[in-house]
């Protein structure tokens, strides 16, 4: 009598998630920021990654910057994809993670600063219905010079 290992069949998913970021800058000076990379996951599984070109904000005033992150045929384990359409479907809730890191100078009077890395760890809900955001936590770690 054998024993046959069974592997665990899989499923892809894809879909398109467009992000809109909001960069406040309540300081007397302005803000240079690099490109920045993200990284969204579902349930610890990487999805996809997104862009945000770097761009400078003056001083008091608000930016909203938008990127879109394609995930094209990723391949997951048929229970994590099996989630994932519970959560859509039926809960009508889907939370991913979304982590990146933000690299930015301070820019006085024509002069730039050494610039500093932070890191961005933000937990998303969205409501696949309605196509909008259902709630955010965020936090920042790691500010190095």
């Amino acid at each position: 009598m054998g024993i046959n290992p069974t592997t665990a069949s899989s499923a892809t998913v894809s879909l398109n998630i467009r992000m809109l970021f909001t960069a406040a800058n309540d300081n007397k000076v302005g803000i240079k920021y690099g490109e920045s990379r993200f990284t969204v996951m579902y349930r610890g599984i990487p999805l996809g990654r997104g862009n945000v070109p770097g761009f400078f904000q003056p001083a008091h005033s608000v930016r909203r910057v938008e990127t879109t992150i394609v995930v094209d045929r990723v391949s997951l384990l048929q229970a994590d994809a099996a989630d994932l359409v519970r959560d859509a479907s039926l809960n009508d809730r889907v939370e991913f993670r979304v982590v990146g890191d933000v690299g930015a100078k301070i820019r006085i009077m024509g002069l730039t600063s050494p610039g500093v890395q932070v890191s961005v760890d933000c937990t998303i809900g969205i409501s696949p219905r309605k196509q909008s955001l259902i709630y955010k936590q965020c936090g920042f770690d790691g500010l190095t010079v």
